[in-house]
């Protein structure tokens, strides 16, 4: 694995040049509120010194709960907009990503809303594990994603932590979880998701890859969304595909109607 700063110059160089088009993809309707995620990543994590991915893990308080996701959630137009002007002053996070001036220079609606969205992204991930928005170094942006079960499209953005060492999860986030990068780029770590969906009115099963990740302690599965966010990230920046699904082993799990409906405390 490359040395950090070597790394983070990569990431976002290509990231840039891979999300030029980012204003032209779908925007969310006028009747849906769009969300905003932040892909955390950092050098140090409980495991070694080398560059890891950084998880929440829902907890039982919310909808998918078990499930691995990265921190964020709905955009707050008023309070957000006003963080995205303070996040774009001399000396922070936005204002220090390479590539700020020359896209507010050349697409200021497409910069506008990118700073609302990475300006989202660092709000929530204060309130869900109290990240410090001010210690995160703006990578840039990943392609928008589509939520099929709550109807919205979320916008992914990187971000990279050097100091920050100790997280504390609020009542959304069960724990927090350091995947090295290293073992997102071994195929051996991915399988098939066989999920029974089942509620006192339908039962069905459907398959999806995933992402396996054990240690001495536990065994963490990623899939769905965040699933699609990572892996588009990786070959993106690494070059790095997941093998097909047919050769990969399986995984069988049960969702109740709970996992979507569970009301949340927001």
């Amino acid at each position: 694995m490359e040395d950090s700063q070597t790394l983070i110059r990569h990431i976002t160089q290509v990231l840039y040049e891979n999300n030029q088009d980012w204003a032209r993809l779908p925007e969310p309707s006028a009747s849906s509120t769009p969300s905003a995620v932040l892909l955390l990543l950092g050098k140090k994590c409980e495991i070694s010194a080398e560059p890891c991915l950084i998880l929440n893990k829902r907890s039982q308080n919310v909808r998918q709960p078990g499930d691995l996701c990265c921190p964020g959630g709905s955009v707050s137009p008023v309070f957000d907009s006003w963080f995205a002007k303070l996040l774009s002053l001399p000396g922070f996070p936005i204002w220090q990503w390479k590539y700020w001036q020359k896209w507010r220079r050349q697409s200021p609606h497409q910069a506008k809303n990118f700073s609302l969205f990475f300006a989202t992204s660092l709000r929530e991930s204060f309130e869900e594990m109290r990240l410090n928005p001010f210690g995160v170094r703006c990578l840039g942006p990943l392609p928008p994603q589509r939520l099929v079960i709550f109807k919205r499209i979320i916008y992914p953005m990187a971000g990279w932590i050097s100091h920050q060492k100790r997280f504390f999860p609020n009542w959304e986030v069960e724990r927090i979880v350091y995947i090295p990068l290293r073992y997102l780029l071994i195929p051996d770590n991915y399988a098939r998701y066989q999920i029974t969906f089942s509620s006192e009115f339908n039962r069905g099963v459907q398959e999806f890859p995933c992402f396996v990740y054990e240690t001495e302690e536990s065994s963490e599965l990623l899939w769905g969304a965040t699933y699609r966010i990572v892996t588009i990230f990786l070959e993106m920046v690494f070059g790095f595909k997941p093998p097909t699904e047919a050769s990969l082993p399986v995984i069988t799990g049960n969702l109740t109607r709970n996992y979507v409906t569970r009301k949340s405390r927001k």
